[in-house]
């Protein structure tokens, strides 16, 4: 299989996953601002699940990018990466249908958590895979920020049962410390 096949494979995994969460998304029980703003919880715990899934897209896409091959280790890695990310619409309806209770903002934080775990290891299949010497490799070096995310998942979890809103403030935090692209990769492409 070609990284090309791999990579339109994920695009259509990720597509349907921001569709299904728009879908499951409820409509405002009245026609006034007051009726929106009670949705406002789901509102934002939508459009972070939607930046989350759009930031491992766009890694997933610019790591494959400055990949040159991909066997089936990655393929099966890729796939358990993509377990994860089918599951954020599940825990997404369970934190609006539970109102952000501790439990379903505890498990969002599992599905981020073992979404990046996932990754990091399908990072490291690739690198596997087109050599230590690869334009892939070279661009990663150390990954800090992975890492970190992992920890910070990690920690939001039992948060959750003190605070929910704080471990989504810090699934927030992790977002944006995501939202740019990989730069590493992109100034390496370019060069």
């Amino acid at each position: 299989m070609t990284k090309d096949r791999m990579a339109a494979f994920t695009d259509g995994v990720m597509a349907v996953v921001i569709t299904i969460m728009v879908l499951d998304m409820k409509v405002p029980a009245g026609t006034d601002l007051h009726a929106l703003e009670a949705s406002a919880p789901v509102l934002l715990t939508y459009a972070l699940s939607y930046a989350n899934v759009g930031i491992f897209w766009n890694n997933h896409h610019h790591m494959l990018h400055a990949s040159r091959h991909v066997d089936g280790r990655v393929l099966w890695v890729n796939l358990f990466l993509l377990f994860w990310i089918t599951l954020v619409p599940f825990v997404v309806r369970w934190i609006d249908e539970s109102h952000i209770a501790p439990l379903p903002a505890a498990a969002y934080g599992v599905v981020l958590c073992m979404a990046a775990i996932a990754y990091l290891w399908l990072e490291r299949a690739l690198i596997a895979v087109n050599g230590a010497k690869s334009e892939l490799a070279e661009a990663i070096g150390p990954e800090r920020k992975g890492v970190v995310s992992i920890f910070a998942y990690a920690a939001a979890v039992p948060l959750a049962f003190v605070s929910p809103w704080l471990s989504i403030a810090i699934y927030l935090a992790v977002a944006l410390m995501w939202f740019v692209p990989d730069r590493r990769i992109e100034s390496r492409l370019k060069a």
